[in-house]
């Protein structure tokens, strides 16, 4: 009787990765630089197709919005003159190339060129003064341009007509100021008080959302609370047609409110009136988190 044969077990040896050979990525992976000349042809054969007639206009608004974004991204602030200059000379040049093959590429420059100049004009146009540092118990007057009515305080923007303080001569022409729910002046009243007042807010963290910018491009100088009470007074002059017509805006949103808080009932009258004048101070806690959860918090976001 034959003996049974034992297998014999054979020693792994470790090595390196065979030179040459590439890893399987299933097909979609380029096995070596043989492939590349395709992918390349592919992406020639892609763009000609996109720049066909027509076909490359609605990337302009998206070269626009790249200048502006690198705007924002600059380290200082340019220089308007040159910025305006150099994008008058690249919108000229993409006129004299219309006829050119290089057309397409200058027209795209040229768009980012201009978006990078409207924001430094714009940022030039609404320059004004922004508060550094806290003042207490400064005494102002002017007219009431907005009016934010919130769940626990209510808002509104002052454009100043006169500031005192004291230690600081700095003269805002905007501040947003928090009061008691309730006690938010009326849109287009001329008032006097007494508020502390604060910088605008910084992000909190690197890349956060920028409140200062925001309120910066709002023309808010500073942010604050009213101290003691408002009083209503005299204005000195009409205030100018668009303060005139915030106020009849804030009336009709005012109208459309009551009408809506006489009609409906619970949650339905509050998500009703926030999508129609803005205001989401009626809003439970329940149904404003359910609309965030469901991926709704934006149609709040946007109401009025």
């Amino acid at each position: 009787m034959a003996e049974p044969v034992q297998p014999v077990r054979s020693q792994g040896v470790a090595g390196t990765w065979p030179v040459g050979r590439a890893t399987s990525a299933g097909g979609f992976a380029p096995a070596g630089f043989g492939a590349w000349p395709a992918i390349v042809e592919t992406l020639r054969e892609w763009t000609r197709a996109e720049a066909g007639a027509g076909r490359l206009l609605p990337w302009v608004p998206v070269a626009f919005g790249a200048g502006i974004a690198l705007y924002f991204a600059a380290d200082h602030e340019p220089v308007l003159w040159v910025v305006a200059a150099t994008a008058a000379a690249l919108m000229l040049g993409a006129v004299l190339l219309r006829r050119s093959r290089l057309f397409a590429p200058a027209i795209m420059i040229a768009a980012v060129a201009a978006g990078f100049a409207l924001a430094t004009w714009k940022t030039a146009r609404i320059a004004h003064p922004v508060l550094a540092k806290p003042l207490y118990s400064v005494s102002l007057s002017g007219f009431v341009e907005t009016r934010d009515i919130r769940e626990r305080t209510d808002r509104f923007v002052l454009r100043v007509t006169a500031m005192e303080a004291q230690r600081s001569d700095v003269r805002l022409e905007r501040v947003r100021l928090s009061v008691r729910k309730g006690t938010a002046p009326e849109v287009g009243s001329f008032v006097q008080l007494k508020a502390r007042l604060m910088p605008p807010i910084s992000p909190v963290r690197p890349g956060s959302y920028d409140f200062s910018r925001d309120m910066f491009f709002q023309g808010i100088g500073a942010s604050g609370f009213v101290m003691g009470a408002i009083t209503a007074s005299v204005p000195p002059d009409a205030g100018g047609l668009r303060l005139r017509y915030a106020a009849f805006m804030q009336g009709l949103r005012d109208a459309i409110d009551a009408r809506i808080r006489a009609t409906l009932e619970g949650d339905n009258r509050a998500i009703a009136t926030a999508l129609l004048t803005g205001r989401r101070d009626a809003i439970t806690t329940p149904v404003n988190d359910a609309m965030f959860i469901s991926g709704l918090g934006h149609v709040l976001s946007i109401s009025g």
